[in-house]
């Protein structure tokens, strides 16, 4: 007898999409294919529905520390705003320091972690590095972390890895089959721009993108991904953001590195003009957003698989946390949008003409999973992998406001923004864990992916 049988929808891989029945038993997928029979303890008549894997969100920020604050959603609230976008695997972070170990940072998260209702996994953050951090890194890679964090900017929070730590990183993350995820911003070049800016420019939105302009993104690119080559390591690019990064990435991939890039809602949706307007504190972010053309281009590569897969960077913080403190980098960065990057993604990517819906699963699930050791356990529609599903209606119109969405923050960057096709039920290795509103499963059931 299957648990689940889900009848009459279009059921979307990665590489077909037919119509036809979905049957779910013992937390797997059993079955896909048309006409399906056999008892079933719950069947659900998904006619005119698009059944999609489960969306994976490699890289949010739950209850992350920063500046004197923390981001505003927890692992409960976090992850039932995942389900309610129909995300049901998110890769997070552990929280490095000089004073703790990478195992103690571990630890701590994991505890953190313990209440999230979707499946988690963590990157292991790599700040104050010694000679012994390496020997960490082998510890928590034991304990199924199998990629790591680094920063090339952020220097006085501690947290940027300089090029000679980070090569000797590099090495033994490839020793151990691991993936380097690096946040490519050249601290040189920001420092430089801010000792030329007067007190009144930093009172402006604007100096954010003028403090961090692409080729500060481009010159960090280029210089990880030639140690990464040199290392021998898998590197991934987070949160690109422009143009000119993306042509480094391209560069190094035509060179035979093993590279990936993931780009976020807001690259590709927003643009800096937004730091003209008068909740211009709202947007800030790092890397900063761009101008028309890069989000165009961003928008090309994802459809051509030159960028990888979709993440939210999902860091959200209260109108409060963003209240205006006088320069722009007195505040917290970050947006959330980890229940709108499935929507958003078939709204504006599919509908919008930029991807097809085999592409949609692939940018918002199976990419990820392949680069970050999930797949096939996850990512895909297949016989055996954990039923994890997606149920979107393509036909609901709605529009976007932060009163009704399922994060703890008060403020969206989409506030207003209408989008087509809504998640309506959500299955977390078989069980129902979002479905038009509610959610039915228990805090804690989300289980500590071991990659």
């Amino acid at each position: 007898m299957y648990d689940v049988l889900l009848k009459n929808g279009m059921l979307v891989l990665p590489d077909d999409v037919f119509a036809g029945d979905l049957a779910l038993r013992g937390g797997r997928i059993a079955a896909l294919g048309s006409g399906l029979d056999g008892p079933a303890a719950e069947t659900v008549d998904v006619s005119g529905k698009l059944v999609l894997p489960g969306a994976i969100d490699p890289h949010v920020h739950m209850e992350l520390p920063v500046g004197g604050t923390r981001s505003c959603d927890d692992f409960l609230t976090g992850t039932r705003a995942a389900a309610a976008g129909g995300v049901t695997t998110i890769l997070d972070f552990t929280v490095g320091s000089r004073e703790t170990t990478m195992v103690d940072d571990l630890s701590a998260r994991l505890k953190a972690a313990a209440p999230s209702v979707i499946d988690y996994g963590f990157h292991a953050e790599m700040v104050g590095w010694t000679p012994a951090r390496l020997d960490e890194m082998r510890e928590v890679a034991e304990r199924g972390v199998r990629s790591f964090k680094f920063f090339t900017a952020y220097a006085a929070s501690g947290r940027r890895t300089e090029n000679g730590p980070l090569f000797e990183s590099m090495r033994v993350a490839a020793e151990l089959g691991a993936v380097a995820s690096v946040h490519a911003e050249d601290e040189s070049l920001i420092q430089a721009r801010l000792a030329l800016m007067e007190d009144s420019e930093k009172a402006r939105m604007t100096a954010l993108g003028l403090s961090r302009p692409d080729l500060c993104e481009a010159s960090a690119v280029h210089e990880v991904v030639w140690l990464a080559d040199r290392a021998g390591v898998q590197v991934h690019i987070m949160h690109l953001s422009s143009a000119l990064g993306l042509e480094e990435v391209r560069e190094a991939r035509r060179r035979g590195t093993d590279v990936t890039a993931e780009t976020c809602p807001h690259y590709l949706l927003l643009t800096d003009e937004v730091y003209g307007r008068p909740d211009a504190r709202f947007y800030s972010a790092s890397p900063a957003l761009r101008g028309d053309g890069d989000r165009r281009a961003l928008w090309d590569a994802l459809a051509a698989g030159d960028v990888d897969f979709l993440s939210t960077d999902h860091c959200p913080f209260t109108c409060a946390q963003k209240e205006w403190k006088g320069a722009f980098d007195r505040l917290p960065y970050g947006m959330g949008s980890v229940e709108l990057m499935l929507p958003l993604a078939y709204s504006e990517g599919v509908l919008g003409g930029h991807l097809t819906l085999s592409g949609l699963a692939e940018r918002t699930a199976a990419a990820a999973a392949r680069r970050y050791g999930l797949w096939p356990r996850k990512g895909g529609l297949l016989p055996g992998a954990d039923a994890d599903v997606a149920v979107l209606d393509p036909a609901a119109e709605w529009t976007v406001s932060a009163g009704t969405l399922h994060s703890s923050c008060d403020f969206s960057p989409y506030e207003g923004r209408t989008i087509r096709g809504r998640i309506e039920r959500t299955y977390s290795r078989g069980e129902l864990v979002y479905s038009q509103g509610t959610f039915p499963a228990r805090p804690g059931r989300g289980l500590f992916l071991a990659r």
